[in-house]
């Protein structure tokens, strides 16, 4: 009898068993969602399972954008990391390092003057369309850096001093603008690629340009062509810096076009925000030598001609070159009124 009641007790065991497994079994199928993820309506959930989903908020959704069911991600903390604090601190160095390098020039050096002072007489060095290309991509970038600038540094430089609504108010106008120049601006540095390529080849001249520090300490006045070894470096900064700038920009205008991923378009955001203030603090140079920094520069982009002594001094084989083309002559020369 006893015997018996054992085998009993032992088939009873063994039948509870397989029925805890058959259980089981499709709890645990249900403890995931189609794609992998932790279902977190399941029956049974452990807390490993549970750990391992910790960085990442995810649901469920019924539309065909699948990636829309995630709220928040590893990824896009790093991403917002680097858009709060990273960006902040690339930019504030980058642009506030570059105005101090500048401020310390003006002080050391004073503006580069005419050493053999103005001859009276002029010579043609950009034409109409030359200025009009340059002047329209000028002016759009200017308003790009400020407005986006704001999307960077505003929330806590202008917010403070603005108050909210004349903020929100400033940032959408910044936004409209931001988005609506690009175009132009895009076109603009098209057109300066076209136009001015031939002469920004880089060449020996500019070896020999850069070894005598393009004249700016001194009174050395190393020969160049149309360009400038430090011009050329501007031209190959305002292409591929605002190629790369317009391409970026155009992802985050037009998200998720041509199957890009999230992770693509914060890509397309940290290279937008990088190259664009590396790209301003190399502009602020530029303004600085075009203005402040030398005298009779600004004369080529404000009236298109500059003073005959200028172009000896800072581009003798241009002018060199101009004079062969039509003549002998100096070219072109009219007297500066």
């Amino acid at each position: 009898m006893a015997k018996f009641l054992t085998t009993i007790r032992l088939a009873v065991g063994a039948i509870a068993l397989l029925c805890v497994l058959a259980i089981a079994a499709p709890v645990s199928a249900q403890d995931r969602n189609p794609d992998g993820s932790v279902n977190p309506t399941a029956s049974a959930v452990k807390e490993d399972q549970l750990l391992r989903e910790l960085n990442r908020i995810q649901g469920r959704v019924t539309i065909p954008d699948t990636k829309e069911g995630v709220l928040i991600q590893p990824a896009g903390r790093e991403w917002r990391e680097f858009h709060q604090v990273t960006l902040y601190w690339i930019g504030a160095i980058s642009i506030i390092g570059m105005l101090a390098l500048l401020v310390i020039f003006y002080l050391m050096r004073g503006m580069v003057k005419i050493e053999h002072g103005r001859s009276g007489r002029t010579v043609v060095r950009f034409n109409p369309f030359e200025r009009f290309v340059h002047w329209l991509t000028a002016a759009c970038f200017i308003v790009l850096a400020v407005s986006g600038l704001n999307i960077t540094f505003g929330k806590s430089l202008l917010l403070p001093l603005m108050g909210a609504d004349a903020f929100a108010g400033w940032s959408q106008w910044g936004k409209y603008a931001h988005n609506y120049l690009s175009f132009p601006f895009t076109i603009g540095v098209v057109l300066i690629f076209l136009m001015w390529i031939g002469g920004n080849i880089p060449s020996r001249t500019d070896v020999e340009w850069v070894k005598r520090g393009g004249g700016l300490f001194g009174h050395d006045h190393p020969p160049a062509y149309r360009f400038n070894a430090g011009q050329k470096m501007i031209y190959w900064i305002v292409v591929l810096g605002g190629t790369a700038v317009a391409v970026s920009g155009y992802i985050l205008m037009f998200p998720f076009y041509g199957g890009m991923t999230v992770a693509g378009m914060q890509l397309a955001g940290i290279v937008h925000g990088v190259v664009a203030v590396l790209f301003i603090a190399a502009m602020l140079a530029h303004i600085y030598i075009g203005t402040l920094g030398m005298e009779g520069a600004f004369e080529a982009m404000g009236t298109g001609e500059v003073d005959v002594n200028w172009a000896k001094e800072h581009h003798s084989l241009w002018l060199e070159e101009e004079a062969r083309r039509v003549g002998g002559a100096t070219p072109r020369a009219t007297p500066a009124e």
